[in-house]
């Protein structure tokens, strides 16, 4: 048998193995199947070599391993709450079945007896957060996606280098990618120094190796900030400046962030101490017990006194929903469409990102068919071009189903915002995206608050008095290579 016939036989088993390993992959549509077996098939050794890379939402079998064992140490007895515990009387019956859904992901429970801020802009969120730290008396704990060495990199960092120097315990948690230049920095360094524990989260190493244990591209996309365990912060901002890139004319970020008190810190902080857990095998929770004897950890007892009641401003019944590829599948998918499903007057979406599944699109059709009125909010400005030509494809059918979308123009929109009917909401670091919904760490805040949701409302409002509207008569003037281009665009996109 000739060398050539043998790698021939070889590659072919390798084919097979790998069509197998595509065709018994739970969660997995079938139109995504059937795409990567056309690939594997179609495309010799770069085929196989892509479905290593991108075929398979895993973190790597070690990693997932280690922090389901750890989930189940740590949290085994902190949530204890079913589906017959009784939702808050705050909320009306008719919102009880969206914070059911968010309750099965983590087992949080909405809590009320919070005080919220929507931030007027990147801006003053830096600035917020640096007074916040300046405050704080006992503990700050911080994860970002992104962290640079801007000016507002460096103003969180030194803020917090002040706290460590006077006894505030701090740490923080960047994704290895998103701030690898913070890493690599003598700010990371200083960091240190000052007694911050700051650690970098799914690292790749080898890269070949990780392509071969897990995906190279599952990210930590969370920004969370725990002050206190009273503060915390949530949106779409990270800890960059607003302009990102002086050179680039479309660099100025739009982000929209809400700085909340109250019993909700809780929810975040379990988020972040099981990152942190990941991570760093530490066992917080018992690190707690020294540094904060008084703290509550068990979300689930919880009890906000009459008196904490009527002393906020704004009771703002909230709830944390996080969500990743060791979490349940489509987690945050469901909670989209759930939240989607309930507007009955009105629906109004704000993403940077839009390349939803089918029940996420189905469900905003479907309620705009019902006459509720909905409008998209989408940045004309991206990074990435793959991402604006798949969400045009959708735009006919949205268009049809009488779904209203504008495409914010000049900066680039990177708020991630939903409310329905003046009385519902969410925010946090989620798109409305394949990649939001099955590969990267998310976190987001599901409240029901009419003040909190005018405020976002009034928000999106911005957003539109700036947007152009994108009208039936433009679509269907596109091109048919324009088109072409946006549909494969669209196709491909179940692949990644």
């Amino acid at each position: 048998m000739s060398l050539i016939t043998v790698i021939i036989v070889i590659h072919y088993i390798i084919v097979i193995y790998v069509v197998y390993r595509a065709m018994i992959r739970p969660h997995r549509e079938p139109a995504s199947r059937l795409a990567w077996v056309i690939v594997v098939t179609t495309i010799p050794i770069i085929g196989i070599i892509l479905y290593f890379m991108f075929g398979e939402t895993s973190i790597g079998f070690i990693r997932a391993k280690n922090m389901q064992k750890l989930k189940s140490q740590i949290f085994q007895n902190k949530f204890k709450a079913t589906l017959d515990t009784p939702i808050t009387d705050t909320i009306p019956e008719k919102y009880h079945h969206i914070f059911r859904i968010g309750q099965s992901i983590n087992g949080f429970m909405p809590f009320g007896g919070n005080q919220h801020s929507l931030l007027e802009n990147s801006e003053a969120m830096i600035d917020s957060l640096v007074r916040d730290i300046d405050n704080a008396k006992q503990h700050v704990h911080i994860l970002f996606y992104i962290w640079f060495t801007d000016e507002s990199g460096r103003k969180i960092a030194n803020a917090l280098i002040r706290a460590s120097m006077r006894g505030v315990v701090c740490r923080v948690l960047v994704d290895a990618v998103g701030s690898r230049k913070l890493i690599s920095s003598n700010i990371w360094d200083d960091m240190h120094k000052s007694g911050i524990h700051a650690v970098s989260s799914l690292s790749i190493g080898n890269t070949l190796l990780r392509m071969i244990l897990g995906r190279v591209d599952l990210r930590n996309h969370r920004k969370i900030v725990v002050i206190d365990n009273y503060i915390t912060y949530c949106g779409s901002q990270n800890c960059a400046n607003a302009n990102f890139d002086p050179k680039d004319k479309y660099a100025l970020w739009v982000d929209a962030e809400v700085r909340f008190t109250g019993p909700i810190t809780l929810q975040n902080q379990h988020l972040f101490v099981q990152d942190w857990l990941a991570a760093t095998r530490e066992d917080l929770p018992s690190m707690y017990e020294s540094e904060q004897p008084n703290d509550i950890i068990d979300l689930t007892n919880v009890q906000i006194s009459e008196d904490m009641r009527s002393k906020t401003n704004s009771f703002c019944p909230s709830q944390v929903v996080g969500t990743g590829p060791t979490e349940r599948y489509d987690a945050m998918s469901d909670v989209f469409q759930v939240i989607i499903s309930s507007a009955r007057q009105s629906l109004t979406i704000t993403t940077p990102y839009f390349v939803p599944n089918g029940p996420v699109l189905n469900a905003i059709c479907s309620v705009s068919r019902m006459g509720v009125v909905v409008k998209l909010i989408l940045s004309h400005n991206t990074d990435s071009w793959f991402v604006r030509a798949a969400s045009h494809s959708y735009y006919p059918e949205l268009l049809e189903a009488g779904v209203e979308i504008y495409e914010y123009q000049s900066e680039v929109l990177h708020s991630k915002l939903l409310t329905i009917d003046g009385e519902l909401g969410m925010i946090g670091s989620a798109n409305l995206d394949r990649r939001s919904f099955d590969l990267n760490y998310e976190n987001n805040i599901i409240f029901y608050d009419k003040k909190l949701t005018e405020d976002i409302l009034e928000r999106q409002q911005v957003y539109i008095n700036k947007s152009a509207r994108v009208t039936i008569k433009e679509v269907n003037a596109w091109s048919k290579p324009n088109l072409l281009w946006y549909n494969i665009n669209a196709t491909i996109s179940p692949l990644l």
